[in-house]
């Protein structure tokens, strides 16, 4: 494997990696700072401010993004305005981590900004612009994603440093029979940030832990990749191919020199795995 600085940046919290196929962009945010970016494979990055914190988005079938923000969601046009359109949390809470699933609808995380236990919850969005609640009594979830059969959903609970799994009907959306697969040692940092490859492997960012970890579909250690970075946040693949791995990662809370690489994205190589093309979101 070959590890590169794709993107040098000072992000607090680099987010949210989704690669655009429709634009050969990979898209992430920095969470408390803001601001979204589209970054081409040689590093040129452009940048929309929002007032307002924002956990990811995701590309829209009608143009612009769906964010997932600080007290739900909302619209980014392709002109760069946010436009809120559905507002859930109390403003000590925010939304965190999102994705698609394979019919367009997007899942999220919220959290309390102290994240207190059981204050967070996972959540869905239609593509009406309504949304459900499928599960709550959590504290900071985080990594999600799906199997390549669309049978199997993950996510990551990352205060309490476990890997859930869960039975997966795309039709429900629902998910069931929730289990542990895995719960983290403190050496290895605080599971962050996911995805899930082709052959069914998770490909998941240890916050604090200067790693990536690859992991079998039922969570045993396949590998670890260190990083050159203490906070890698989340990982997505990308490129034309979808077998470049690039990986987010943040500065917050480190006493850093302006020049450290903390903050900045990161692309891998020679994985030798491929990730799923990611469905955008449908309304």
């Amino acid at each position: 494997m070959h590890i590169e600085r794709t993107v040098h940046a000072s992000a607090r919290v680099g987010e949210g990696p989704v690669w655009d196929s429709a634009t050969s962009e990979l898209i992430w945010v920095d969470i408390l700072g803001g601001q979204v970016h589209r970054s081409t494979l040689d590093g040129k990055t452009s940048t929309v401010d929002v007032a307002t914190t924002v956990g990811a988005v995701a590309p829209r079938v009608d143009g612009g993004l769906v964010a997932a923000t600080g007290q739900g969601f909302a619209v980014i046009t392709e002109a760069g305005d946010l436009e809120p359109r559905l507002n859930l949390l109390p403003h000590d809470h925010r939304m965190n981590d999102a994705k698609c699933d394979s019919r367009g609808r997007l899942w999220a995380g919220s959290t309390h900004l102290d994240f207190r236990a059981d204050q967070g919850a996972l959540h869905v969005l239609l593509p009406d612009w309504t949304s459900v609640v499928l599960l709550d009594g959590l504290t900071l979830p985080n990594g999600l994603g799906w199997s390549p059969d669309d049978r199997t959903f993950y996510l990551v609970d990352s205060v309490e440093r476990t890997l859930f799994a869960f039975d997966f009907d795309p039709d429900g959306p629902a998910i069931t029979r929730m289990r542990q697969l895995r719960r983290f040692d403190e050496e290895e940092g605080l599971p962050d940030g996911l995805c899930i490859d082709t052959d069914g492997r998770l490909w998941l960012a240890m916050w604090g832990g200067g790693q990536l970890l690859v992991l079998d579909p039922d969570g045993t250690s396949r590998s670890q990749i260190p990083m050159p970075v203490r906070q890698p946040s989340s990982c997505a693949f990308g490129g034309e191919a979808l077998d470049l791995l690039f990986v987010t990662s943040a500065r917050d809370g480190l006493d850093l020199d302006d020049d450290d690489d903390d903050g900045s994205v990161f692309c891998i190589s020679s994985t030798g795995a491929r990730g799923v093309k990611v469905a955008p979101f449908a309304g």
